[in-house]
């Protein structure tokens, strides 16, 4: 059977892409994710009876591991989703980012280097592998503009440091020793099954249960929005079809400011969740989830705007994002509404709502 494997798809995007690859195409999928505190397998909990689903627990840094992996799989393709992902965290702790997203993905690098020189002829043509990143590797835009696949990189965070050399070592992999690599840079990715510790999912749930609604500074800073089953039919769309050696960006063409974001959530909530008919809202509270909204000190080092140019994806690939923001808004809170015990669980002894990001000091001077 083939088989692609997936490093880190028990996460929120990579599982949504194990579910793409299940649905849309007939390869086996093997999800391979050491299962750290935003990785679970409450995320892949449907495909346990799945014939062409596998799951095995390992670390991305360890080769020893790696090597035995490829062996007894013979993967025809390798997706790196499995990475530290959340800003904050980087801030209190940026060396678990270094580990993971530099050391990890260099250590796939050379254990998909030995596997791939071993394959005969036939094997090594079809043979991809695609590291998924992101676009805050490109640094901050002002008011106008959009990153295109040419932007010179310019990370502002360790977060996104992580990503940027991520995506160095991918190039130089596939310039030096001529492995056929593919990277992605997405915009902000939201839907169903994110951690609750992301701007969206956790404005969800501080509704519901009554709590502020945190945003940082004046809340002016600009991202694109991309939903996340739109961002892994646009993966596979670069697995199947795109150019070894070439990056594609993938954009959501919804660019809001992260107040206009918390916004759209509260009047979700408001139709799908009324006041009245919220036990965690008290007589005589708010008019409206709104009302909850609370500006906080800024995140140090916050990058005002991101925006995505998906030019090249669309005219190469013909892969573009469909969903609105308000559709896709709506169906996240839906599924956040009705998975209430997901959320419980998820992050039983992992997070608690409490702000991260703070060990710089607090909001820049």
């Amino acid at each position: 059977m083939r088989t692609i494997v997936v490093a880190g798809g028990a996460g929120f995007i990579g599982s949504s892409f194990v579910r793409t690859v299940l649905r849309q195409t007939s390869f086996r999928v093997v999800v391979y994710d050491l299962l750290t505190y935003a990785g679970s397998l409450l995320n892949l909990h449907d495909l346990s009876d799945n014939e062409r689903f596998e799951f095995v627990r390992g670390d991305i840094t360890h080769p020893g591991e790696l090597e035995l992996l490829f062996k007894h799989w013979q993967p025809e393709a390798i997706v790196n989703f499995a990475a530290e992902t959340h800003v904050d965290r980087s801030i209190d702790g940026p060396h678990n980012f270094l580990r993971t997203n530099v050391v990890g993905t260099f250590e796939m690098l050379e254990a998909a280097r030995r596997y791939f020189n071993g394959l005969g002829p036939d094997r090594r043509r079809a043979f991809r592998f695609l590291h998924v990143s992101t676009d805050e590797v490109y640094g901050s835009l002002g008011a106008v503009g959009k990153f295109e696949e040419h932007t010179p990189y310019a990370p502002n965070s360790p977060y996104a440091a992580s990503k940027a050399a991520a995506d160095h070592f991918v190039r130089a992999y596939h310039q030096t020793y001529a492995l056929p690599t593919l990277i992605t840079n997405c915009s902000n990715n939201y839907g169903p099954f994110q951690f609750p510790e992301k701007l969206i999912p956790l404005t969800i749930l501080n509704g519901i249960n009554g709590r502020p609604l945190p945003i940082y500074g004046d809340g002016s800073n600009v991202r694109d929005w991309l939903f996340v089953d739109e961002h892994c039919e646009g993966i596979l769309a670069v697995l199947q079809r795109g150019k070894p050696g070439v990056k594609y960006n993938l954009g959501g063409n919804s660019e809001l400011t992260n107040l206009e974001v918390a916004g759209e959530v509260c009047r979700a909530l408001n139709d799908l969740l009324p006041l009245r008919s919220n036990p965690a809202i008290a007589r005589g509270g708010p008019n409206s989830y709104s009302d909850l909204i609370t500006f906080v000190a800024d995140r140090p080092g916050h990058d005002y705007r991101y925006a995505i140019d998906c030019s090249l994806i669309k005219r190469d690939l013909g892969w573009a994002p469909k969903i609105s923001f308000a559709t896709g808004i709506r169906i996240t809170v839906a599924w956040y509404l009705e998975h209430l015990d997901w959320c419980r669980d998820v992050q039983q002894g992992q997070y608690g709502g409490e702000r991260l990001g703070l060990a710089a000091g607090g909001a820049p001077q």
